[in-house]
């Protein structure tokens, strides 16, 4: 089957169960083969080196579409199935778009478009991709593999919350403006062990700092959607200049890190596990097994040397 994935969380998944897409969008890149695939989408925002605020204003000033399809080297790549996403209409090709095009392609390929709003939705695509492409066998073998290891992190975490309870926790995908991440990022709060009251039961959504001041995290995770470690590391300097910023709890216990929101929580994918035992990690590090340090993706934030990195990294 040949498939074409305009999704970086579908392409991970896809190249997870063996399967080698033919065209991929220009935001795939893990694993690393993927960015050698012919790229069939772009964008009209400038994300190389812009801070989160040049990047909202770009967003916010684009008349039309957000990112574009190349049809003509969809059609010459001749997919069976295309896979796309409904979730968020700011972070890949609109569905509707995807579809139209699909219709106007000889033979038209399926649309199979993933549409995860829970945690348990995100790992569940496993299984409805790995159907798609005629991977079951292994579909059901990640699946189970990811269940397993999802039980160990719920363990671990009740018996942390036996002894310690949940720490008010915050997890900011955007920083300037400040927006609490949402769909499956407050159940992943909950299984790790954290308070999730701040977290929407929904998508992300802006959330003024005087409402992140008021909740006073124990935890503040920061992983800016689309960024790095290190370009996180950076965002946090906007929230490192507001008022108050030195006054919350996750601050002052150095209990407050900056998070690759690009390999981490932003995408649903398999690797949401990744995620989810790397936020054990920073909510109950004496009960996980492996500290935050032991994580590439997750930096401690230096509250005395903003915007660096403690020298430890946890």
């Amino acid at each position: 089957m040949r498939v074409a994935s305009l999704l970086p969380s579908a392409t991970e998944t896809l190249f997870a169960l063996g399967v080698e897409p033919v065209g991929v969008s220009h935001s795939c890149d893990h694993p690393p083969a993927a960015r050698d695939l012919p790229t069939l989408t772009s964008t009209v925002v400038d994300h190389a080196d812009r801070s989160a605020a040049d990047i909202d204003e770009q967003m916010r000033e684009v008349d039309g579409a957000v990112y574009d399809l190349d049809e003509a080297r969809l059609a010459d790549l001749e997919p069976d199935l295309l896979v796309t996403q409904a979730t968020c209409d700011v972070c890949a090709v609109d569905a509707s778009e995807v579809r139209a095009a699909a219709a106007r392609l000889d033979p038209a390929p399926e649309v199979l478009a993933c549409d995860p709003h829970s945690f348990e939705d995100a790992l569940d695509d496993v299984v409805r991709i790995g159907a798609a492409v005629g991977e079951e066998a292994a579909a059901s073998d990640l699946r189970a593999d990811l269940r397993e290891r999802v039980d160990a992190v719920r363990e671990r975490a009740e018996r942390a919350v036996a002894d310690e309870g949940r720490p008010r926790t915050a997890v900011l995908d955007w920083t300037d403006p400040p927006i609490r991440a949402g769909h499956w990022v407050r159940d992943m709060v909950e299984i790790a062990g954290g308070d999730p009251a701040f977290q929407p039961d929904g998508p992300s959504e802006p959330v003024s700092w005087e409402d992140v001041c008021a909740h006073d995290p124990e935890a503040l995770v920061v992983a800016p959607c689309g960024f790095d470690r290190d370009r996180a590391v950076d965002s946090v300097a906007d929230l490192a200049a507001r008022p108050g910023f030195d006054e919350i709890t996750a601050v002052v216990d150095d209990r407050a890190y900056a998070v690759d929101g690009n390999g981490l929580f932003n995408r649903p994918s398999h690797r949401l596990v990744d995620s989810l035992e790397a936020l054990f990690a920073c909510l109950h590090p004496e009960y996980a097994a492996t500290t935050p340090a032991a994580h590439d993706r997750v930096a401690r934030v230096d509250r005395a040397a903003m915007p660096s990195v403690c020298p430890d990294g946890g």
